[in-house]
């Protein structure tokens, strides 16, 4: 694999932007900014943050927060499918408990505003309410996938999809591994098929942070298959959870990316900043192999609990990263991109 290099980018900084544990989804040039706490377990207002590309002229603003739209919430989802951003679930509320909308899932267009959605057949199956769980999106499928988290107790391994045309969840086959919480999926395009795989990696068990394995659902098979690799630090990114994993497009070829996270969880939990990481990855889809991306200017403070996607900007794509928690146990509101070089 060729050497890969970033160079970072801050765009934007802000009090209001500060945050944790929120999502963060782009849609066309457009950054939306959802949820998350300034404060522990205190969710900051239920209003959007606009971030918005136009040219080389970058702005943010807070949309109004009209009704109907979501509670305040931490630890929710996002996913963004054919131009429509998709919420589902998290954590609020005056106890603080995983939102419970039997099934429910919230979609946002910038024309629409926000509107909620119960699902076609009430009786069956749904996941159930959770916070710090994963979702992703499937273009070729038209499906969004949500997968593990922090259900009332304990922590899930389970993946579902959703239908959005046809208002219809299906559950799948559990990923196989500890149950854990603060996990990161992707999608990828499967070579031959041409289908989008999901990728799992990473997250936090109860009593240690994941690491060396990523896990690959097939669509097509209905199974996982497992990638391992030495989480060393060298031949592959160590151990972490409340991270990032995208795919990323660098010359035309596909590639999984992740950064950042938390290495060594704090000891007072949620209420607390842990051990930090700085680095971030890029995984060979073809060779299943590491290499760890060098940057070319200064970067973000290490962090976890952020939010990141992408963007594409001249053609090419760009990751964008939103706030998080510093290992101060401060809330960050900066705003950065990374080009790869």
């Amino acid at each position: 694999m060729a050497p890969i290099r970033g160079t970072w980018t801050k765009i934007a900084e802000s009090d209001r932007l500060k945050r944790s544990s929120q999502n963060l989804a782009v849609v066309g040039q457009q950054v939306y900014v959802y949820g998350g706490e300034v404060t522990a377990r205190v969710p900051v207002d239920g209003a959007l943050e606009l971030i918005n590309f136009n040219g080389s002229t970058v702005t943010t603003s807070t949309l109004p927060n009209v009704s109907p739209a979501p509670i305040p919430r931490v630890g929710g989802a996002t996913a963004v499918l054919d131009g429509v951003l998709y919420l589902f679930s998290g954590r609020g509320g005056l106890a603080m408990t995983p939102i419970e909308e039997n099934g429910g899932i919230w979609k946002y267009t910038s024309s629409t505003g926000w509107e909620f959605i119960l699902p076609k057949y009430p009786s069956t199956s749904f996941p159930l309410g959770r916070s710090y769980h994963a979702a992703t999106a499937s273009q070729a499928e038209g499906l969004i996938y949500i997968h593990a988290g922090c259900p009332e107790s304990g922590r899930l391994s389970d993946l579902w999809s959703y239908n959005p045309k046809e208002n219809v969840w299906i559950k799948l086959p559990d990923a196989p591994g500890a149950s854990r919480g603060g996990s990161s999926i992707c999608c990828f395009e499967e070579f031959q098929s041409r289908t989008n795989n999901v990728a799992r990696m990473n997250g936090y068990s109860g009593t240690e942070e994941i690491g060396g394995i990523i896990d690959i659902y097939s669509p097509r098979s209905h199974s996982w298959e497992r990638v391992v690799f030495d989480p060393n630090g060298i031949e592959g990114p160590g151990p972490r959870s409340v991270g990032t994993l995208l795919t990323v497009r660098i010359e035309g070829k596909q590639y999984l990316f992740t950064m950042f996270g938390e290495g060594r969880p704090s000891p007072l939990g949620h209420a607390g900043a842990g051990r930090m990481w700085d680095d971030a990855w890029i995984f060979d889809i073809e060779e299943k192999s590491w290499q760890k991306v060098e940057w070319e200017t200064i970067g973000p403070a290490p962090r976890g609990w952020f939010a990141a996607d992408v963007i594409e900007i001249e053609g090419k794509d760009v990751v964008v990263l939103h706030g998080g928690l510093g290992e101060d146990n401060e809330r960050l509101g900066d705003v950065w991109l990374l080009k790869f070089n």
